[in-house]
């Protein structure tokens, strides 16, 4: 599954689980938000799911070959994790942490 169809079907489910969850707009592209907070992001240059998570935890996840740091024009951003490969659990599972993070 090519990794925009996997991130905005985890999307819907999401959304349909927490009305706060709900589509936006990000550097030109479709994003997901809670509420006003921006959550995550799918491909954006090849970046597979962005999501939006502590700082702590992005380094965690690096650290133990998770994810990379996203860095769109080479600046990066700290609460910002890149997940290139399609993991229908693993996004999810990303994607319920970041809902918890920014929905707080």
């Amino acid at each position: 599954m090519k990794p925009d169809e996997l991130f905005w079907r985890l999307a819907a489910e999401l959304q349909s689980e927490d009305p706060r969850i709900v589509e936006g707009t990000i550097m030109n592209g479709r994003c997901l938000r809670v509420g006003k907070e921006f959550l995550a992001l799918v491909d954006y240059k090849r970046s597979g799911l962005v999501v939006k998570l502590p700082k702590a935890r992005v380094a965690e996840l690096i650290e133990s070959g998770v994810g990379k740091h996203f860095a769109p024009a080479g600046r990066v951003f700290g609460e910002w994790l890149s997940v290139p490969k399609p993991d229908r659990r693993r996004w999810l599972s990303l994607l319920r942490e970041g809902v918890a993070f920014v929905g707080t």
